[in-house]
């Protein structure tokens, strides 16, 4: 992927040192200066200067080659003076409180770029390039919709005919064609009536793809491009993206251009999408308010400070002011703001350096104060309502919410020649040494009714004096980031300290390690951080060690956490097992594997803890057999005889130090020896005491001899590990009289596995213990307790379909252990990539549902493609030159397939268009085998799930 971004001149020059993004996959410049040239031009132009940055000979390939991301925010910004010299794009954002993963300095560009790479990861291949608005975040709560293969795609948003008079709004047919009819830029009331007997209207959200054809018509209208002699350079005309190319797309075109009318359109509705504008001050302060009340749930929200009152938000800042319910709409960053201050609301404070001054804001009142070279400071007051437009000193144009003149009259100050001039060229603001200031002169500068002061007046108009735009041109944005860095370094401690009230375990815990690391911060030993934060607390410990090159002692015990968590409930509930068998009785339990069609990695602590997991899988049996079997019996000697059958390995255990060994590498008996200590056969789990393992035995009766059998190779992918130990866990329960219900078979696994330290989630024993096709959905809390709905089976079970979902084992494995170590780590660190990913994960767990219940084999097979692709975004390493070595000769006959299990390995789930096209399948991999031991295995859906009888 390939960013492309449009900043003021200044901030173009200065982005690489101050954001530290890389060159390589970003590219920022700025508009053409002293020319208009509009949303189209200036699309052209950045393209245009992509281009000739990246060395490539030829543009038609360069547009083909890879994806790009185009984000426009090179205007003035003179309805939000704060940010202007940064360009509104990179406004600090504050992390929302309900919020997890977010990174303590993210700006507005973080936070837009999740969707609009989602949205370039589903496109298809002709369709290379997003274009997109700096100045706005879309969020997109539910999934996304699938792509046409159209030449242009605008996204929309239902809205109201009021707030369409502020956007360009798309009519569509009625007949959810979603074919867009044409475009009407900022249209009134009455347009709208006229229209919406006929026509659905959209508002233009400006994120629109382009396909290749579409980009080369687009530079064409610039100026840039040819249909005869292709990309010729020059100089963008003026043109608009929206006023001029989208009113002449669509069926019936507002505006007839010959050039465009041959491009498909189509509208993609963001059914859940919301819109939140960044434009001028007081969408900054409402657009973030509404975005921190998105969620009002208690529950999950972990930020418990109340703040005087929703609309105040200070971040990077050293601040003595105290504030009640009176002090609204307050936006403090990157500043030091003493207790001396005193201050009412509808204020925006920014780049405040150290200071000691003594002052009163008026209501209304912003000041920004910005660092110009290398030791100088330019203030800039204005108005909460301020636009910056008109020219000086006219009727209409207010500075401070005054006419310009009346303020120069009330100092006592000739205003010396140039009235008319633009207001955002006049030489307003004074460029002083902060050490000549002090709190007197501010409030000189902003007050309505200043002291008549000759000093004040000296020091303004003795002082070079520079424009708003010449702010922008002249700010010296490597001393601002510094300042806002010192300021975000010094508030760390702070907020760890106060981790009750704050967002701190929320954040990007890896993120927030490495700016540790970096500025040698020190977190303080915090009391009472138990379990998920301490987790987390542990694991940031470990992640600064690891970026300060230090020893980590941390990481180990943030595991052994996870673990004391996950086995808490089971030690405060111990068992007393008793024999319910006669002694020529055994005990046969059985039980299908799982294949996971969608949702997998949902289920997995921590994740699950603090989001719940949905899971979609069906319980099978390999060739007409449930592959895990488990017997029990009882035996005269009091001791507990392990054997494996399929191994033919075989142990036996006289005490609880040779029982409590199940977590010794290698060994093949620690499932079985992990389901005895669960079942009371250790002194830990047990809820009467015995002095030995014998003593136990007697008590319960009788010694025991347990034979298990796996009949599918280790590291298989059906879960066989998990429902293994669920079978011994079954097995066990019925011959102890424990009673224990499937479900509980099944978070009693959930404990075993933490017991392995082999972590793991709860889908693979759930999939195999219930039968069937099924959604399972857990809510957060550590009792994993499942919700399961049946799904029909008919896709798996018609004679029209049963055949073309092929299960193929690859004879290659991958071991869980280590791949899920690495994403766990991620969960414990609330890696925003991670996290993402993860949510996206559990929602299409719903998509896969949906497919099933409509009983739509093609979309459960593209869901069954999109599952693979969420598992690789998660895991790159799954996909392997091997396994493209099996799929890429036989793709055209698939629809969709994907490795199964967290390990990626081992069986590998198909989806053929046919039953002709499966047979192709088959014929060409059995006659081209990747390995010798790669196969096809016959699959039927369990009807009984776990199972267990006695002789």
């Amino acid at each position: 992927m390939k960013y492309l971004l449009t900043l003021p001149d200044n901030a173009a020059e200065s982005f690489y040192g101050v954001e530290n993004r890389s060159e390589e996959s970003w590219f920022v410049t700025s508009d053409p200066q002293g020319k208009k040239i509009g949303s189209g031009g200036g699309t052209a132009n950045l393209l245009a200067e992509a281009y000739f940055k990246s060395g490539n000979a030829n543009f038609d390939s360069w547009i083909v080659n890879e994806k790009k991301i185009v984000i426009h925010a090179g205007g003035e910004s003179r309805r939000l003076p704060a940010y202007a010299h940064t360009g509104k794009i990179l406004a600090p954002i504050p992390v929302f409180r309900w919020g997890r993963g977010q990174a303590i300095n993210q700006n507005l560009l973080d936070i837009q770029l999740p969707l609009l790479e989602e949205i370039m990861a589903n496109t298809n291949s002709n369709q290379n390039t997003l274009i997109a608005s700096g100045d706005v975040l879309i969020r997109n709560s539910g999934g996304l919709p699938s792509f046409p293969d159209a030449d242009v795609i605008c996204f929309g948003l239902w809205g109201s005919p009021e707030k369409a008079a502020n956007h360009g709004v798309f009519f569509t047919p009625t007949d959810g064609s979603g074919k867009l009819s044409f475009m009407l830029q900022k249209p009134t009331n009455s347009q709208i009536a006229e229209h919406c007997r006929d026509y659905h209207y959209l508002l233009d959200i400006g994120i629109w793809v382009l396909s290749d054809r579409a980009v080369r018509r687009l530079m064409d209208k610039c100026g840039w491009y040819s249909a005869t002699k292709g990309f010729e350079g020059g100089t963008p005309k003026n043109y608009d993206l929206y006023s001029e190319f989208g009113l002449a797309l669509g069926e019936n075109p507002t505006a007839i251009d010959d050039k465009l009318a041959d491009l498909s359109v189509a509208l993609v509705t963001l059914e859940n999408g919301e819109f939140y504008h960044f434009g001028r001050n007081s969408e900054l302060i409402e657009s973030t308010e509404r975005l921190q009340n998105l969620v009002v749930d208690q529950r999950e929200i972990w930020h418990k400070k109340v703040k005087p009152h929703p609309s105040i938000f200070i971040q990077n800042c050293d601040s003595g002011i105290t504030l009640d319910s009176n002090n609204q709409h307050l936006w403090f960053e990157n500043s030091y703001l003493p207790s001396s201050w005193k201050i009412s609301n509808s204020h925006i404070l920014t780049g405040i350096p150290k200071n000691s001054w003594s002052l009163t804001l008026p209501a209304g009142i912003c000041l920004d104060v910005v660092p110009i070279q290398d030791d100088l400071h330019v203030i800039r007051p204005y108005g909460f309502n301020d636009e910056f437009k008109g020219d000086v000193c006219s009727v209409e144009t207010r500075w401070l919410n005054h006419p310009l003149a009346d303020w120069f009259a009330k100092r006592n100050i000739s205003i010396d020649g140039e009235l008319g001039v633009d207001i955002q060229q006049y030489p307003l603001f004074p460029v002083i040494n902060i050490k000549d200031v002090d709190g007197g002169f501010v409030e000189w500068l902003v007050s309505d009714e200043p002291a008549l002061s000759e000093e004040y007046k000296r020091l303004y108009l003795g002082s070079e004096r520079i424009s708003a735009s010449q702010i922008c041109a002249k700010a010296n944005l490597k001393r601002l980031y510094a300042q806002r860095e010192e300021l975000m370094v010094q508030a760390i401690p702070q907020l760890a300290k106060n981790y009750r009230n704050s967002v701190f375990y929320q954040l990007d815990l890896d993120n927030l390690a490495k700016i540790c690391a970096k500025n040698s911060v020190v977190i303080p030993e915090l009391e009472g951080v138990s379990g998920m934060q301490k987790v987390g607390d542990l694991m940031l410990r470990s992640r600064i060690s690891h970026y300060s090159g230090a020893i980590d002692s941390y990481e180990e015990e943030a595991f052994t956490e996870l673990q004391r968590c996950v086995l808490k409930t089971h030690t405060a509930s111990k068992v007393h097992p008793k024999l319910s068998v006669k002694d020529d009785q055994i005990v046969w339990g059985r039980s299908p594997l799982r294949i996971d069609i969608g949702g997998g990695w949902s289920d997995t602590p921590p994740y699950c803890f603090s989001n719940g997991g949905a899971v979609v899988n069906v319980a099978i049996e390999i060739n007409g057999q449930p592959p895990i079997q488990v017997f029990v019996k009882p035996s005269e000697e009091r001791r507990i005889v392990i054997s494996s059958i399929d191994l033919g390995a075989k142990e036996v255990i006289s005490s609880f130090e040779e029982l409590e060994q199940f977590n010794v590498v290698g060994s093949p008996f620690s499932i079985p020896k992990a389901a005895l200590c669960l079942a009371g056969f250790h002194s830990r789990f047990s809820a009467v005491q015995h002095q030995s393992l014998q003593d136990l035995l007697d008590d319960f009766g009788s010694g025991i001899e347990i034979s298990i059998l796996s009949a599918v190779p280790k590291g298989s992918g059906l879960g066989t590990s998990s429902i293994l130990a669920a079978t011994v866990l079954g097995t066990l329960s019925n011959f102890c009289g424990l009673e224990w219900d499937k479900l509980e078979i099944c978070s009693k696994t959930l404990a075993l596995e933490q017991l392995l330290t082999t972590g793991g989630g709860w889908q693979d024993q759930v999939g195999g213990v219930l039968h069937g096709v099924k959604l399972i959905e857990t809510t957060p809390g550590f009792e994993q307790t499942p919700v399961v709905r049946w799904l029909p089976t008919d896709l798996f079970d018609s004679p029209q379909t049963k055949g073309t979902f092929l299960l193929y084992y690859t004879g290659i494995t991958r071991t869980a252990k280590k791949i899920l170590a690495e994403i766990v780590r991620g969960m414990f660190l609330n890696s925003s990539s991670h996290l993402n990913t993860l949510g996206k994960i559990k929602q299409h767990a719903g998509d896969v549902f949906e497919a099933i219940m409509r009983g739509d084999h093609a979309l459960l097979a593209s869901s069954v493609a999109k599952s693979w692709k969420l598992n690789m975004a998660l895991d790159s390493g799954t996909c392997t030159p091997d396994i493209l070595k099996i799929v890429e000769p036989v793709s055209s006959e698939l629809l969709g397939f994907k490795l199964l299990g967290a390990g990626g390995g081992g069986f590998m789930l198909m989806v053929a268009k046919d039953l002709e096209a499966a047979a192709r399948v088959r014929g060409h991999l059995e006659a081209n085998p990747i390995n010798s031991k790669a196969r096809f295995v016959e699959m039927t859906v369990s009807k009984t799930g776990f199972l267990v009888t006695r002789s």
